[in-house]
């Protein structure tokens, strides 16, 4: 009974997530978002043939890729930890949330800036005019990351990712992370290459 449950809410993650990745387009990586994925679903995630799969905590990614690291491609998407780099170069394809120098220079595998178009003080990221300083680093740095506000509708967002789109042609950088489960067709509109859904695959 558990294997047949398993494999139902397989089909459906995996009729969303296709139809998820069609809509988006085929220049798009579609980044699911596992912060709130126990361990034992994310065989399920497996099963419905996710690529690419993205952790907030640096100690979770350890341990769900200890478990399932052939399985996806991984990608570190929440506040990035200088001190958590060395991990993050043993498991990550990509991680989307440099904001320091001390990060941008421990890591040795490629990354995103992430960048605070709000200024808001309660999210992380590098004030847009800092952002030149530390590109100038030296690391691999493909592209740009950014939050927008909470907002009630998706269309509030559109402001902050033609910003982030404008930074990265201003820097000839050529990703861009932005878009979550509420946003991630406006963030398509605007030019996003990597989107981050989570709640949209398991909704009922």
């Amino acid at each position: 009974m558990v294997e047949l449950v398993t494999s139902l809410v397989a089909e459906r993650v995996r009729e969303r997530y296709q139809a998820l990745c069609a809509e988006a387009g085929p220049g798009v990586t579609v980044v699911v978002a596992t912060k709130y994925v126990p361990d034992d679903l994310m065989a399920v995630l497996a099963a419905a043939g996710v690529a690419v799969v993205g952790e907030n905590r640096a100690q979770d990614l350890e341990r769900k890729h200890a478990l399932y690291g052939a399985a996806f491609r991984w990608h570190f998407i929440g506040h990035l930890q200088s001190n958590k780099a060395k991990a993050l170069n043993r498991t990550c394809e990509l991680v989307h949330s440099v904001a320091s120098e001390a990060a941008a220079t421990r890591l040795t595998v490629p990354a995103l800036v992430e960048v605070n178009l709000s200024g808001e003080e309660s999210k992380s990221g590098v004030a847009p005019a800092d952002l030149a300083a530390l590109l100038a680093l030296g690391s691999d740095v493909r592209g740009l990351m950014t939050m927008p506000p909470l907002a009630d509708g998706a269309e509030a967002s559109r402001p902050y990712f033609r910003r982030l789109r404008e930074l990265a042609a201003e820097h000839g950088l050529a990703e861009l992370s932005m878009g979550t489960t509420q946003d991630w067709r406006v963030a398509v509109e605007e030019g996003a290459t990597l989107i981050r859904v989570g709640s949209a695959l398991f909704r009922p």
